[in-house]
């Protein structure tokens, strides 16, 4: 291989062939019993498989589909401070999230986690006493990122702006009766799956298998029966830990795990329709004190609007579907702050996921109003299950499902590592700005990044786009089949990139995904 296009990170390349051979090592006893077996590789679940390896644990980490395919993958694609959290009174669950924000931007992701400003814009539908409360809001917000030891050269502090400055920052927003705006700063991800694959990567670097295309029929205390979903081949897989990590479908692997699912909503725009947007939208809920829709540009040619929070009841799918409901309630509230009309017709995009709720009793039926804060189910043969909370605060989750895995079971371990161990291509932000390649590509993939864009210096068909008027080149496609475990054209379309959140380009794109797939030669 060309040496300008490896990993940054020693071990951390995930493909087809290593993929088979740990399948084949840990099922066929070569490798014995591991330490810890982890179902699921969402956020959680490769965060947990981070977590164990880096304590000095033998780990094995399997999912029935591919990294980031369930709920990691739909977020808002923000990592939040827990303001929200803060309003409803749960205090812990906002300094968690504060917390576990500051250690993403400022030591493990750098690289996949920028601060993103946000206007709250001050319309007629907004009371005074409504502006008062979201102003003291946003102050303590930033108390919160003090307690937090998060600098505010990362976070800015928030202000209020004028109508001109408003409309400068969010010139869609209709101008009559405007009297302002209140702009906040949060965490936002360049792509939450790619965090997933991040993480995965890291916790491959350090020594735990990572096997998508694994499904989990049956977990015993002592390991799991799982399929090899390539082969439709069962096989099993020793451990002395188990550790259930499987999302909404924990409860399916686990009795007496009961959830309820939320719908999360999001809109896919095409940025023009909603003209420049220098910052992210915070649109008040009519009738709602501490709910918004967020408007959020992607910088790729794309904007996010979203999110619903609705109960989910019955079977639960693979890929949730969007309901017209949904779509219909996000572009009614859309309506009543901008100038500009956007219609059922420009939604070229949407997407759900489900929230892992646990159910908790005597909520009146909202899960909006389902506490936001994990809980870690240690089951009487042992098998520990982590649901609840949320991708920003998937580290500490992670930490606490490992800590119960470590005293069920009376392993050996360490002390967790992980709030200071930064993810594949995290760097100093200086050492990151300072890359001689696009932006963009830093942003996604950070000291990688060279890497990546060497690829289409050596092949000029692999530096073009995919499809005009998305960024993404074939090189990234390529990259992603070589080191970040892409084994299908979904793999490559609706995760490493999110190319496939648009129908129409993922249509588009495919003949350049089965290509990337065909060049096997590393």
């Amino acid at each position: 291989m060309n040496p300008t296009s490896s990993p940054a990170l020693p071990g951390s390349s995930l493909h087809a062939e290593r993929r088979r051979r740990e399948l084949d090592r840990l099922t066929e006893g070569a490798d014995g019993t591991v330490d810890v077996l982890v179902v699921g590789l969402g956020a959680t679940g490769a965060g947990a498989a981070l977590d164990a390896a880096t304590r000095g644990l033998t780990v094995a980490a399997i999912d029935a589909h591919d990294l980031a395919f369930g709920t990691s993958r739909w977020s808002s694609k923000l990592i939040h401070g827990g303001l929200r959290y803060l309003a409803s009174g749960q205090l812990d669950v906002a300094h968690e999230s504060a917390v576990e924000r500051g250690i993403l931007m400022e030591r493990t992701a750098p690289h996949l986690v920028r601060p993103q400003p946000f206007v709250l814009p001050l319309t007629p539908l907004v009371s005074r006493g409504q502006a008062a409360l979201a102003r003291a809001g946003f102050v303590a917000g930033d108390l919160l990122r003090v307690s937090a030891r998060t600098s505010h050269g990362t976070l800015p502090r928030p202000r209020t702006l004028s109508a001109v400055e408003t409309r400068h920052l969010a010139p869609a927003l209709r101008p009559t009766g405007l009297r302002g705006g209140l702009l906040s700063w949060d965490g936002r991800l360049s792509d939450d799956a790619r965090l997933v694959t991040a993480i995965a990567r890291t916790a491959a670097a350090h020594g735990a298998r990572i096997l998508t295309r694994t499904r989990a029929l049956e977990l015993h205390p002592d390991g799991a029966v799982v399929r090899d979903e390539t082969t439709g081949q069962e096989l099993r897989i020793r451990a002395r830990a188990v550790v259930n990590a499987a999302g909404v479908w924990a409860g399916g692997l686990v009795d007496d795990v009961r959830l309820r699912p939320s719908r999360g909503t999001h809109l896919v725009l095409r940025s023009e329709d909603l003209g420049r947007l220098s910052a992210g939208l915070h649109i008040p809920i009519p009738g709602e004190t501490n709910r918004f829709v967020l408007v959020l540009p992607q910088g790729d040619g794309r904007v996010y609007v979203g999110l619903t929070d609705e109960p989910v009841d019955g079977d639960i799918p693979d890929v949730p579907d969007v309901p017209e409901t949904d779509i219909g309630f996000l572009l009614d509230v859309l309506g009543s702050a901008l100038d500009v009309t956007v219609r059922r017709a420009d939604v070229v995009g949407a997407f759900a996921g489900l929230r892992p709720l646990l159910d908790t009793r005597g909520a009146d039926g909202r899960t909006a109003d389902i506490s936001r804060k994990h809980a870690v189910l240690t089951s009487p043969d042992g098998v520990v299950t982590v649901v609840g909370g949320k991708l920003t605060t998937y580290r500490r989750m992670a930490q606490d499902a490992v800590d119960a895995a470590v005293a069920a079971r009376g392993l050996t371990a360490g002390p967790c590592r992980t709030a200071s161990v930064p993810l594949v291509g995290a760097a100093r932000p200086k050492t990151l700005a300072g890359l001689d390649v696009p932006a963009r590509l830093v942003h996604r993939y950070g000291s990688e990044a060279p890497a990546v864009h060497a690829l289409g210096l050596t092949d000029p068909d692999l530096a073009r786009p995919v499809v005009p008027g998305h960024p993404v080149t074939g090189a990234e496609l390529l990259w992603a089949v070589r080191h970040e475990g892409a084994l299908d054209v979904a793999d490559l379309l609706d995760r490493r990139t999110r190319i496939g959140l648009v129908p129409q380009d993922r249509a588009a794109a495919e003949k350049a995904a089965h290509e990337a797939l065909a060049r096997t030669t590393a």
